[in-house]
């Protein structure tokens, strides 16, 4: 247990320095997504499981782009451990060209198949119907949310974490103020219901690209990061890139996929159970935003250290990023406790619904405590230790060969009750927790990246 706590001052004041900021920009981002679900749940059930439905298949690319991203960082930050500027910028180059390339990809999809697309996720009518709509208007948003989440990630992982934070802030105002005019026809505006969620969500992805690309691509002096570099030759550096950052793409898209298998099972439950899901999974991402900002400070924190050359260093701070991971899945868990009362009474919710959502909640309440452990160390730790290859096997084997198997038994075959449900859904969280620990241990998950100069 002594492992778990380490007597360095300065590490938690440089992982707090990079987390709170991170963490702020995360429960505004969940607190715009729970007015977003608040407003059309006051429209009705059939919009509110519309809506969570169809942003599950919009999750595929936010996850896509997260991987994306976050593979891309295991390098930003040790390049910038490096001080190899150069590598730094083809690495930023690289990240961009996927993330146009994924985002032409999902916009054509959603362009000539959104019926299709609800379609996988349930079979009733109303459902498609409402949610077809919804991405009909969310086209664009892919380019918009792509390239400024890809952008902030980078921006982070030089240190500048306030940006993105005062851009958030300002997006949450303008979102909940769009989807109050667009949704229910105020000032002027018509009546749109579902469109006018997406179109609210547009607006406020139009202000956040504008400020976070516009910043990154004219102001920032940190990478001195242009336009013109977008198109510059990056050389051999695809090589590092694709060994170390294309297995977190594979790893992400693959649990997206797996992820929306989930939302599937959870669609074919019923109108009540998706409503009180979606009512659920605003109130996890509320309880588990300082979850999020300490995982991307352990990849950071670790990349940093290890582009020093320390892995002993590496080693004891892993240790205590799991002790973090630990007492904050217990405070994510009071939370829920104390917070799903009010949450599921802001709904217009039926009796049936409330109940599936109060079992919703207790499961949660458990599963979050291994969540945050194995996210700190997933999402934080051993990918910025640069062990991407056995993260991507180890994240699908748990997903694929436990959760999914076990949550169709469950659900569709068993019938139990909600609470077990889910809670076999998100077993993969309880055993990957187990696994991190293991995996922590043997050291084995601190690899060599190569720098620019090794590479020439």
């Amino acid at each position: 247990m002594s492992k778990l706590f380490i007597k360095d001052w300065i590490f938690y004041k440089l992982v707090a320095s990079i987390a709170i900021p991170i963490a702020l920009q995360g429960l505004i981002t969940t607190g715009v997504n729970m007015m977003d679900t608040i407003m059309i749940g006051k429209v009705g059930e059939t919009q509110l499981s519309a809506v969570s439905l169809a942003n599950s298949f919009i999750s595929i690319f936010h996850i896509f782009c997260m991987g994306i991203g976050m593979g891309a960082s295991v390098l930003v930050a040790r390049y910038y451990g490096m001080k190899d500027n150069d590598s730094l910028k083809k690495t930023v180059t690289i990240m961009l060209r996927l993330c146009l390339a994924m985002s032409t990809l999902f916009c054509v999809a959603t362009i000539f198949l959104p019926r299709q697309i609800m379609m996988i996720y349930t079979t009733e009518e109303n459902i498609i119907a409402n949610g077809a709509i919804y991405l009909e208007y969310s086209v664009i948003t892919y380019f918009l949310l792509g390239l400024s989440l890809t952008c902030t990630i980078v921006l982070r992982n030089v240190g500048q974490v306030k940006i993105p934070l005062y851009t958030s802030i300002a997006a949450f105002f303008i979102n909940v103020g769009a989807n109050y005019i667009f949704i229910f026809g105020k000032c002027g505006a018509p009546r749109m219901e579902v469109a006018g969620a997406a179109v609210g969500t547009l607006v406020a992805r139009i202000f956040e690209f504008s400020v976070i690309c516009g910043y990154l691509l004219f102001k920032d002096k940190e990478i001195s990061y242009r336009i013109k570099d977008l198109f510059a030759p990056v050389g051999k550096l695809w090589k590092e890139y694709i060994r170390i950052s294309i297995p977190v793409l594979i790893s992400d898209g693959i649990l997206a996929l797996g992820n929306n298998s989930v939302a599937m099972v959870i669609g074919r439950l019923g109108e009540n159970f998706v409503a009180a899901n979606a009512v659920t999974t605003v109130t996890q991402q509320l309880s588990s935003v300082m979850i999020q900002g300490f995982s991307q400070a352990g990849a950071i924190v670790t990349g940093y250290t290890l582009g020093e050359g320390d892995r002993e260093k590496a080693h004891r701070q892993g240790y205590a990023f799991l002790g973090i991971g630990i007492l904050f899945g217990l405070i994510a868990a009071g939370i829920i406790m104390l917070i799903s009362g009010p949450m599921i009474s802001a709904y217009n919710l039926s009796p049936q619904t409330q109940e599936i959502a109060w079992q919703l909640m207790v499961s949660i309440s458990i599963i979050v405590v291994f969540q945050a452990t194995n996210s700190i160390m997933t999402k934080g730790v051993l990918r910025g230790g640069g062990d991407t290859k056995i993260l991507m096997a180890a994240d699908n084997i748990f997903l694929w060969v436990a959760s999914l198997p076990l949550g169709i038994l469950a659900g569709l075959v068993l019938h139990l009750p909600a609470f077990w449900i889910y809670f076999f859904l998100k077993i993969d969280q309880v055993l990957k927790a187990i696994w991190c620990v293991i995996r922590l241990r043997s050291g084995k998950w601190i690899k060599k990246i190569k720098s620019g100069a090794e590479m020439a």
